[in-house]
């Protein structure tokens, strides 16, 4: 589709009516507005603007998308890009243009999405001017209503992926906004029958607003979409109570038998009929108030051709008012006195109790979001700033780039920044689960919504708004919940079959009640039909899955696991096998100052003294773990003189008037050093996977320093664990066999990859995968990231690099092994809520359906009553939804 230039209706290309100006061809709607253009093109025609996308579709099928990309530099750029998109299938064509920094790409839509191709170019290390969005939806109640809004998201051109989450009750959409923007696609939504909700957020700070007012605001954040849920709340449980209020004595009144009333109420006496008259007329607000959404969710949804849960609870209470209205006030049509029976007690019982339901979901659902609450808790709301000399408090929102920000002990740090003036101890433990607060000195690096313990101190903010680690944890936990487990993917197209056939075995089980039952046979017909109809309950089926997901991955979020998506829960729970690269994962990946040893003649701070003052002047990263450790004992170190790096052997110095010699056997032999048994120690320290450093001075055998990348006090226990669980764990570096095979031994890791190049790292999970196994990897660096990529499921350890987080599908924020075997038990935990909610809404509606039918009636006599129908239904999601919030208390089963 293209827009006309005239009128901007948008006509299939090509159109009957078309004309060229300017070398290009446009298509119009109708004669008038070719005729229109053709008058004046430069009235129509607008500039062409680079930065922005273009969007068409012609008569084939096939889609054209020119889409600006962000970061091309030189031509080489252009065939990294152009290949990475024609790896998928269905691309016709794809030219990249560097002059316009633009892609054009020809593709067929039923092959591969517009968001697969912003995947391959984001794969090929480059971004595109794509924007996110989340929309808070009130009155969705069921999978139909959530198939129904994406698909119609998803034929928005613009729209690149469009994910709803019934248990969230909110939208995630990603467009390019250069092509659809924010109004049009709530315009679309609302079309539907839904009503829209902007993006929660916190109320700004006045100067005019009252210091209690303010402080009101600091700690009550506006969250529009719980106000709306909050408001749906109220408003269902007054409905109920409307309902229930009236319910109540017409179930007295349709009982009279039963319940011993006077000769007046019972059938015959003419107080009945007046009686009946005005329950006919009682029940309309009945269903017309309290059942109204029932009403405008089934009139939405006729519109769209398509039918939902509210068509079939509306159907069915019509169906029963019409049957009843027609016995109270036209008796005389039935050929028999007891056909002219009435339902009135039915349908209000009916609606008071679906309502109720529904209130009691949404309250349940108000608790398997509590995780994003606290996320979005933890973020401060004001912050200090200094401009132009001047301290004054401002929202966060209004925080720049570059501000410079105080904070004094005790408050929280408003964004990301680097000190720049004084130092705290900052408490870390929002994000790195550290209890311990961490000292910051200048330049170092502060971390938003942490906790200033002690000093005041100055930072220039570096990272704000959404682009703050806060703000991009909560948006990587969002998107997860919104995102869907390949298993709900299943149930969602189950559930588009659902009602209609819902629908069919209602009608089917009336016309045989009606041929073949027993009298009076057009009564057990209706009420077997309002009873399917209403036990049925597609809503069960809809949140079994979104509501685990929500609460498995805010658990995750809590414990500092972030999952970016269903895919990845429901994938975590099947591995069997988890590679680990060494450096930085299962060690510091630094080196450590581990080992001293000194011949009787030198002490330790003496031979640590000297080497570290050798090693001032060398740039070797094992100097500095020897200098580091010298430091960490406050050792005196003296300049070292006529400093000389003799290559594969060591270095020479003179320090504090002592001639030194610092490095291998070989330099030792070489000036004819006798080592005595240090030579056998330095194999011993060797074969643990330390680097032993030998050291002469003036001359003389002093001892051995040994240094290694030592492996992290938790790595052992979390390796234990994950054995424990049933998992092969297989380690891969690039290091030396030697010092893979220490560190193997160190953790009782039993199969390594030695000496493998970081290419080489994502074949070797390949390898693995061939075997049949379903493969984690967990690394924290660049070149872990293809094999990260290549892996079922890829761990990037939090403190790791952009790239290896952006490769990853779980980020473990805290950096520690210890996250691994969490995530996994997590996964298994939640993927069993998921089945056991899914058992239980298949169970009940595959055996309430044929009770509610009349199965149980020629061998018991058993026919289920509308009411008890209406109960079942508007409980079953509830417990779903309690179900599901018992994850809510997942605590590891291991230690």
């Amino acid at each position: 589709m293209v827009k006309d230039p005239v009128c901007g209706m948008k006509v299939k290309s090509p159109s009957k009516y078309s004309a060229e100006a300017k070398g290009a061809k446009y298509d119009f709607c109708s004669e008038k507005c070719k005729n229109n253009f053709l008058s004046n093109p430069n009235k129509y025609i607008k500039p062409i603007n680079s930065s922005e996308a273009t969007y068409s579709i012609n008569s084939k099928g096939i889609e054209k998308l020119d889409i600006p990309i962000i970061g091309i530099h030189c031509s080489s750029c252009i065939p990294t890009i152009e290949s990475e998109i024609k790896k998928l299938p269905g691309i016709i064509f794809v030219k990249v243009n560097i002059a316009t920094e633009k892609a054009r790409i020809e593709f067929n839509r039923k092959k591969v999405t517009a968001e697969s191709i912003i995947k391959a170019i984001k794969k090929a290390g480059y971004k595109t001017g794509q924007s996110d969005l989340s929309l808070g939806i009130v009155g969705m109640y069921c999978a139909s209503c959530v198939t129904k809004i994406e698909n119609e998201l998803k034929n928005l051109p613009g729209v690149l992926s469009a994910g709803v989450d019934l248990a969230a009750e909110k939208a995630f959409i990603k467009y390019l906004p250069s092509l659809v923007n924010i109004k049009e696609i709530k315009n679309t939504i609302e079309k539907l029958g839904y009503k829209t909700i902007e993006p929660a957020g916190t109320e700004k700070l006045s100067s005019k607003k009252t210091l209690s007012e303010r402080e009101k605001i600091e700690k009550e954040p506006v969250d529009e979409n719980q106000l709306a849920r909050e408001k749906e709340y109220k408003t269902l449980i007054r409905k109920f109570v409307f309902a229930a209020v009236l319910g109540v004595p017409f179930l007295i009144i349709s009982y009279p038998d039963s319940l011993g009333l006077p000769e007046a109420f019972r059938q015959g006496a003419p107080t009945l009929r007046y009686l009946w008259i005005a329950m006919s007329i009682l029940s309309l607000p009945i269903m017309f108030w309290s059942g109204s959404q029932f009403y405008t969710g089934a009139w939405a949804a006729f519109k769209n051709r398509s039918a939902n849960m509210h068509t079939l609870i509306s159907t069915g209470i019509s169906a029963a008012w019409i049957y009843s209205a027609t016995a109270t006030f036209f008796p005389e049509i039935f050929p028999k006195a007891e056909l002219a029976n009435q339902f009135f007690d039915a349908i209000a019982i009916i609606v008071a109790l679906v309502v109720l339901g529904m209130a009691l979901e949404i309250r349940a659902k108000g608790k398997s979001s509590e995780a994003m609450k606290k996320l979005m808790g933890l973020q401060a709301k004001t912050a200090r700033v200094i401009r132009n000399g001047q301290e004054s408090d401002i929202p966060i929102e209004e925080v720049v780039l570059d501000d410079i920000i105080l904070v004094r002990p005790g408050e929280k740090i408003p964004v990301d920044g680097v000190i720049t003036e004084g130092s705290s101890l900052i408490d870390e433990a929002m994000i790195t689960g550290e209890a311990i607060p961490v000292e910051k000195l200048k330049n170092d690096e502060v971390i938003g919504a942490t906790i200033n313990k002690t000093g005041s101190f100055k930072f220039k903010a570096t990272k704000v708004g959404k682009d703050t680690a806060l703000s991009q944890i909560i948006g990587m936990v969002e998107q997860a919940q919104s995102s869907k487990a390949p298993i709900q993917k299943i149930v969602d197209r189950v559930a588009g079959y659902f009602v209609p056939a819902v629908i069919i075995i209602a009608i089917l089980s009336f016309v045989v009640w009606y041929d073949f039952g027993p009298q009076p046979n057009l009564i057990y017909a209706l009420i077997v039909f309002v009873t399917v109809l209403i036990i049925a309950c597609p809503c069960a089926l809809g949140i079994a899955t979104p509501v685990s997901l929500m609460v498995g991955v805010g658990k995750g979020a809590e414990n500092g696991i972030l999952i970016r998506n269903g895919n990845a829960m429901e994938t975590a729970q099947k591995l069997n096998t988890v590679v680990l690269d060494k450096t930085g994962t299962i060690t510091e990946g630094k080196p450590l100052l581990t080992n001293i040893i000194t011949t009787k003649d030198f002490s330790e701070d003496e031979v640590l003294s000297l080497s570290a003052g050798v090693e001032k002047a060398s740039e070797h990263p094992l100097g500095e773990a020897i200098i580091k450790g010298a430091a960490d004992r406050s050792l005196t170190l003296y300049e070292p003189k006529e400093f000389n790096a003799i290559p594969g052997q060591g270095v020479e110095a003179v320090v504090g008037e002592k001639k030194i010699l610092l490095g291998n056997i070989k330099l030792m032999k070489n000036h004819s050093v006798e080592t005595g048994d240090l030579e056998e120690k330095s194999k011993k320290l060797a074969d643990d996977g330390k680097t032993p450093m030998f050291i002469a001075i003036d001359g003389k055998a002093a001892g051995i320093v040994a240094v290694a990348d030592v492996v992290k006090p938790d790595s052992k226990a979390a390796i234990a664990k994950l054995k424990k669980m049933g998992l092969e764990v297989v380690m891969i570096t690039g290091d030396n066999k030697r010092t893979a095979k220490a560190i193997a031994r160190q953790v009782n890791i039993d199969r390594v990859f030695a000496e493998v190049l970081p290419p080489e790292k994502a074949f070797n999970v390949q390898k693995m995968q061939n075997e049949g196994k379903i493969v984690a990897m967990v690394g924290d660096g660049l070149n872990d990231a293809p094999a990260l990529a290549q892996a079922d499921i890829g761990f990037a350890i939090g403190a790791g690099t952009d790239v290896a987080i952006e490769a990853s599908d779980i980020t473990l924020i805290k950096g520690n092994l210890k996250s691994v075997p969490l995530a996994i038990e997590l996964s298994r935990a939640t993927m069993k809520n998921i089945r056991q909610n899914l058992f239980g809404a298949f169970f009940y509606n595959g055996l309430g359906i044929p009770v509610a039918a009349g199965l149980l009636y020629p061998f018991f006599g058993i026919l289920l009553s509308p009411i008890i129908a209406g109960a079942a239904m508007a409980f079953s999601s509830v417990t779903v939804v309690s179900n599901a919030n018992r994850l809510r208390r997942f605590k590891p089963k291991l230690d």
